[in-house]
């Protein structure tokens, strides 16, 4: 129970991160709904399980990888590009009309809803570090089994899936008292912000130290 106990601290502390991952799961279920959220949530989680699995049986590789500076470079590069072009496309988009109090209503497919979740989670180079972070201080530091280190990651997701889920029923609620407006000021204020985590994300890369 202590690792399940752990893995549900973890999982809240990530719930409490202000990221790109939660403005869009914001946009995405005031414009377009339930499902729609819920199918940005997919690719996000499904891009999480890789991750688990990449650093639980490649740990080794994963070390090298993280540790070589030109990875850190690259995926700051690539991963600020990905944020920049979506807070653009974003920004400069028109949200969908709709009457207030109007039904919400899928306007991308589900596989362009899924990769951008897959993608958002993936290019963010704080998921592989956070991952393999919590692979090296709890699961490699307390040696755990197979079976114990699928419990702790299993708990982590478990509060991950459930959070992410409520923040997009509860944007979904929120729609309902807004104005067309309102719902194209969510927009343009998610993607700003996606062009700023883009913009923070490259700083980090060449103006910090790595």
């Amino acid at each position: 129970m202590d690792l399940v106990w752990e893995g549900i601290k973890l999982g809240i502390v990530l719930t409490f991160l202000i990221g790109p991952i939660f403005f869009t799961l914001i946009q995405t279920g005031v414009e377009e709904g339930l499902k729609a959220g819920l199918t940005v949530c997919t690719g996000i989680w499904i891009s999480d399980f890789l991750y688990i699995a990449f650093v639980y049986f490649g740990v080794s590789y994963a070390a090298e990888i993280i540790e070589n500076q030109s990875f850190t470079v690259w995926t700051g590069i690539i991963g600020s590009i990905i944020l920049i072009a979506f807070g653009i496309g974003t920004v400069f988009s028109k949200a969908p009309f709709f009457e207030k109090g109007q039904e919400t209503k899928r306007y991308n497919s589900y596989i362009t809803l899924w990769l951008k979740g897959f993608l958002i989670n993936t290019i963010n180079p704080f998921t592989v570090f956070f991952w393999f972070s919590v692979m090296s201080t709890v699961v490699l530091a307390q040696d755990l089994s197979l079976q114990e280190a699928m419990l702790f990651f299993g708990s982590i997701m478990f509060v991950i899936i459930i959070t992410d889920s409520l923040k997009v029923i509860l944007s979904k609620k929120i729609r309902k008292f807004l104005k067309p407006i309102h719902v194209q000021w969510v927009r343009k204020v998610t993607g700003v912000l996606l062009v700023l985590f883009g913009i923070a994300l490259v700083l980090r890369v060449f103006v910090l130290p790595v």
